[in-house]
């Protein structure tokens, strides 16, 4: 499975899906890590919910 990478920094996609899944909204997130922005993380958002709609329309 391909981890991407948010673009200009070394933060995964991954990373940004588990810090939610472990409870951190998107101002701690941003408060931890300046680099990222809102749009960012809703880019994560939108890209882990891309891939779960078509894995779905695959099973």
């Amino acid at each position: 499975m391909e981890n991407p990478i948010i673009k200009g920094t070394r933060i995964s996609v991954y990373d940004v899906l588990n810090w939610m899944a472990n409870g951190m909204d998107k101002k701690e997130i941003i408060k931890d890590f300046p680099e990222l922005s809102i749009e960012q993380i809703n880019a994560c958002l939108a890209y882990a919910g891309s891939r779960e709609y078509k894995i779905n329309i695959a099973s």
